[in-house]
């Protein structure tokens, strides 16, 4: 199984979804905050280091 995003305007997102579905596709649709999330926690995956930091730690970057 594959699995492709395609962020576009509402017309064209309705043209693709009737073709994904007459190709027998099945047809998720998400709104932005859940593409964002997508998105945010791809990213962290591909940054994972592994290593453990401070809660002190991270406090003071976000203050600066």
């Amino acid at each position: 199984m594959s699995t492709i995003l395609i962020k576009t305007d509402k017309q064209s997102s309705k043209i693709l979804a009737e073709l994904a579905k007459r190709l027998g596709g099945n047809v998720i649709d998400i709104k932005d905050e859940q593409f964002e999330d997508l998105m945010l926690g791809n990213l962290m995956d591909k940054v994972k280091t592994g290593k453990t930091v401070s809660k002190e730690s991270i406090l003071k970057k976000l203050r600066s």
